[in-house]
């Protein structure tokens, strides 16, 4: 009989104890061991069992789980006695910043000190021994959600300090999900703030701590080690693109398909491998996202299982407040084509508003894009990779994020989409305006009303088009050279009785045009000059098949002709 899939536990212990559902990735303990790296920070995306990992690491290693080789029984990792010696023989360090999501940095800074009071508090035991001096016994009791930058700095040093002292043996320290509050800082606005207290903190537990026998860091991101790594020349660095620690992360297909045979979903696998397959860590291909694969194990349906979390909405952020190009980009991925673009695995924070190139190494390491191929390196010559979406959860996904930034106005929008499906202007320009209005705000940058900004409003919109019309229409779009202007056509799947659309977009240049209604005829005019329909008519649309749009926008005002 199969065991249960228990959905959401992370910890190593609970799941061996309840005989759940486990793929075995204990080879990942002696993997990193051999590799002798002193501190290792591990990049993967969200709900790839980096949580699980660092539980199962303390449960191995940890003075804590002494006597408790019983959890590792029947895995790879106990059949090496040299490693059944190791287990429970070191002080462990495990922290977690994953649930650090606040909304300003006072919070948060709030928020990690109470993480490390709380790991005094389960020393406290450390107190009632003769390894601590009275200086050390004033620190402990200055260890508080309330305490200093200073002492805050040091916290992870002095208890390293403590328990090599109690021991006799260096500690490993374990942190989880370090990023997560870096992606908050920089979307809610401090940045800087969280860089100045995090770097202290990494560099007097990571850099200078004699203390420290080995340590790892996950996350989703690489940040940039100018941020807060700035001293750490220790560091080694596995990114989505290493080969190192390739299936420690992830079921690679063998493990999947086997689960499908035990859950007795064999007749389901290529149904499985177009949903969740995709992810390229290295030169490993065919890796599953196990928090879907465990989804579908225990439900039997196929569905978008990764939640929106901090990094769904980071780029999200990016990529609607993003300028035109990287909106066209994003069509292009939503409609299935592959971009080819620049990658930089490093995340620099601060630099994400005024460059484009980094929301697509962003989604890269987020997991929401794969290398299908990439140009071999040349000196002095940026190496460009071709991108597509990992897979169709993620596609699904992205049109759930683009819904919702419509979510404010869907009656308004479903309401236009309606309208000109129906030919009715009257009504087109009536919801159009009120989705103008109440959307303009949403797709700025937070910045100044510009020309510019109408632009990216009208990207915005095509967006919707593309996710709302995309069962029944092919959408494609032309940003043509010149200010101002954006095409979008609307090529019916069912070449039948359904019409075809020609939309062109136009702000209104007072130079060149007195009204709105001057705009509209200027676009009409390139729609005519430019010979849009000949493409659809080569495809065998009928002229009288084929409408014409001409969108004029003056600020937050629209006129349809």
């Amino acid at each position: 009989m199969a065991k249960t899939v228990a959905i959401g536990i992370q910890s190593f212990d609970k799941i061996r104890e309840g005989n759940y559902f486990y793929v075995d990735k204990t080879a990942f303990i002696r993997e990193w061991w051999e590799s002798g790296d002193d501190v290792t920070l591990i990049n993967r995306p969200r709900r790839f069992g980096k949580t699980m990992n660092m539980s199962m690491l303390e449960a191995f290693f940890s003075v804590d789980y002494a006597d408790r080789g019983d959890l590792f029984e029947g895995l790879s990792i106990w059949d090496d006695e040299k490693y059944r010696a190791l287990q429970g023989t070191y002080p462990v360090i495990f922290l977690s910043f994953a649930n650090v999501k606040e909304k300003d940095f006072k919070t948060t800074r709030k928020k990690i000190c109470q993480l490390l009071t709380k790991l005094y508090t389960d020393h406290e035991f450390l107190l009632d021994s003769d390894v601590l001096y009275e200086a050390d016994r004033n620190y402990f009791k200055r260890v508080s959600e309330e305490m200093d930058d200073s002492d805050a700095s040091l916290a992870l040093h002095q208890l390293a300090d403590y328990l090599y002292r109690y021991y006799g043996k260096k500690v490993i320290i374990l942190l989880d999900e370090y990023d997560t509050p870096m992606q908050e800082s920089y979307v809610n606005g401090y940045w800087d703030e969280l860089v100045s207290f995090t770097r202290s903190l990494f560099n007097s537990t990571f850099k200078t701590n004699p203390y420290l026998e080995r340590s790892i860091m996950t996350g989703i991101t690489r940040v940039s080690k100018e941020s807060i790594f700035s001293d750490l020349n220790n560091l080694k660095v596995v990114t989505t693109t290493s080969d190192e620690y390739a299936t420690a992360f992830g079921f690679t297909e063998q493990e999947v398909f086997a689960a499908l045979d035990e859950y007795g979903y064999s007749d389901r696998k290529a149904e499985v491998k177009q949903w969740y397959d995709g992810f390229i860590f290295g030169e490993q291909k065919d890796i599953y996202n196990p928090w879907s694969i465990l989804n579908f194990l225990d439900t039997g349906k196929v569905a978008t299982y990764w939640a929106n979390t901090s990094s769904n909405s980071l780029v999200g952020k990016l990529i609607r407040e993003g300028d035109e190009c990287v909106k066209e980009t994003f069509e292009t991925l939503l409609k299935g084509e592959v971009v080819r673009c620049p990658i930089d695995e490093q995340i620099v924070y601060d630099q994400l508003d005024d460059d484009e190139e980094a929301i697509w190494s962003l989604l890269l390491t987020s997991g929401y894009l794969k290398v299908l191929s990439y140009e071999e390196k040349v000196a002095g010559k940026r190496q460009l990779y071709d991108l597509s979406f990992t897979n169709d959860e993620v596609r699904d996904m992205f049109y759930d994020i683009v819904r919702g930034w419509f979510g404010r106005t869907k009656k308004s929008y479903n309401g236009f989409v309606k309208a000109l499906l129906a030919g009715n202007r009257k009504e087109m320009n009536a919801y159009m305006n009120d989705v103008a209005l109440k959307t303009f705000s949403y797709f700025d940058t937070g910045k100044n009303l510009s020309r510019q900004e109408p632009e990216r409003f009208y990207h915005g919109f095509v967006l919707g088009l593309v996710v709302e019309l995309q069962d029944q229409y092919v959408v494609t779009s032309n940003h043509e050279s010149g200010f101002g202007r954006y095409d979008v056509m609307l090529e019916p799947k069912d070449t039948g009785e359904e019409d075809a659309f020609i939309l062109e977009f136009k702000v209104h240049d007072p130079d060149d045009e007195e009204t709105l209604e001057d705009t509209v005829a200027a676009a009409h005019h390139q729609i005519e000059e430019k010979q849009y329909e000949a493409a659809l008519i080569a495809k065998g649309i009928p002229a009288e098949h084929i409408r014409k749009y001409g969108f004029a926008f003056e600020g937050k005002k629209v006129l349809i002709g």
